[in-house]
């Protein structure tokens, strides 16, 4: 199931999305409004809206958004680092969300801002200490996200608070798709159209269960925490005026446009 979180008339709802559309279109597509939320048990209301007819919002707002970096070997060497012997997190925080057609603004205090996708794991339920048996369990879907980075910040401060917690750097979405087997998918990012990077889930070094039993032996997670997974080579610059997209085979499409920071 396809589950995205939208407002319609003022008001904010989740949704079952139904049908198949062109890429990079919404057409065909409708939500059959959930009663309730898809933290818990919930039921399809009936209700459908065309999907054209809404606006699409962060599939969730996380308490808290976990991002483990140098998870593939070939980005890590294309930015000169060792790849780590055990996962590597740091966090972004909630205000760094933003959905699907919304504004990166490029931050004032960066010169060079670089786009990074990665799949994203939408936690389904409040858990601590998982064990690698039950990591599925607590999983409600995954999504599409851009950790995009201020990296001429990052190299030259020590934390990453800054670098990666700006507002606006965490674009998730477009929904979260809960039935998905995350082992070998494709993730591609464009930016104007032109192909930037292009990998396979399956060239992660620590695996999604090796990420969740990490984190989970540290702190609790909440239901709608999101765990970034990582992104593989060709991370760039994006500049004023570009057009990135993130794709993920069998969840769809996180495109947002860069403007300068008002």
């Amino acid at each position: 199931m396809r589950i995205a979180r939208f407002s319609i008339d003022g008001n904010v709802a989740f949704g079952a999305v139904e049908g198949d559309s062109p890429p990079g279109t919404t057409d065909g597509l409708v939500l059959d409004i959930i009663k309730g939320i898809p933290f818990a048990d919930f039921e399809l209301s009936g209700t459908k809206v065309p999907l054209s007819k809404v606006r699409l919002l962060p599939p969730v707002l996380p308490n808290k958004v976990v991002a483990f970096g140098r998870n593939y070997a070939e980005h890590a060497k294309e930015l000169g680092n060792e790849v780590p012997d055990a996962p590597f997190a740091f966090f972004k925080p909630s205000t760094s969300v933003i959905g699907p057609g919304d504004a990166i603004a490029y931050p004032s205090f960066s010169q060079e801002l670089h786009h990074e996708a990665e799949l994203a794991v939408v936690i389904g339920r409040m858990c601590r200490e998982v064990p690698r048996e039950r990591v599925k369990d607590v999983i409600l879907g995954y999504t599409c996200a851009n950790d995009v980075t201020a990296r001429d910040v990052q190299k030259r401060e020590k934390q990453w608070a800054r670098a990666k917690g700006f507002d606006t750097s965490c674009p998730l979405g477009p929904w979260v798709e809960t039935d998905l087997d995350p082992g070998d998918l494709t993730i591609q990012c464009t930016v104007n159209g032109q192909q930037r990077q292009l990998g396979r889930t399956s060239q992660m070094i620590h695996s999604i269960e090796d990420l969740i039993v990490n984190i989970s032996e540290a702190m609790t997670l909440l239901p709608g925490d999101v765990i970034l997974t990582g992104t593989p080579e060709g991370v760039g610059p994006l500049n004023v005026g570009d057009e990135v997209a993130v794709t993920i085979e069998g969840i769809g499409t996180l495109t947002n446009k860069v403007i300068k920071r008002g």
